[in-house]
């Protein structure tokens, strides 16, 4: 549990801190070229960038938790138990409650 906590730790702290990265490096002209370029070209170029940064990471952290091993993780028996009790007790009240509400229909 402990390293998906990290991996989400990480991958957070990189989606707040790229984007903000290419923000500053085009409003204080350290990408080479960005200095030609026009306000709005500037502010539309470095957005664009800062969502795709974004992108990129949540990705990059999806395939993370997708190449997890998945033998691993085991539900709780305590919780299938009482999940399988609370389904097989809804079942029939709402078989009971459709035909009553048919008949209110008609």
């Amino acid at each position: 549990m402990a390293k998906v906590i990290e991996k989400f730790f990480i991958a957070s702290i990189f989606m707040w801190s790229i984007p903000i990265a290419i923000l500053y490096a085009f409003n204080n002209n350290l990408f080479p070229g960005a200095s030609d370029m026009s306000p709005y070209s500037l502010t539309l170029i470095s957005g664009f960038l800062a969502v795709i940064s974004v992108n990129i990471v949540i990705a990059f952290y999806i395939y993370l938790a997708m190449k997890e091993p998945s033998d691993k993780h085991e539900p709780d028996p305590k919780f299938v138990s009482e999940a399988e009790a609370s389904v097989k007790h809804l079942v029939p009240d709402q078989t009971h409650e459709s035909s009553s509400t048919s008949k209110k229909d008609e």
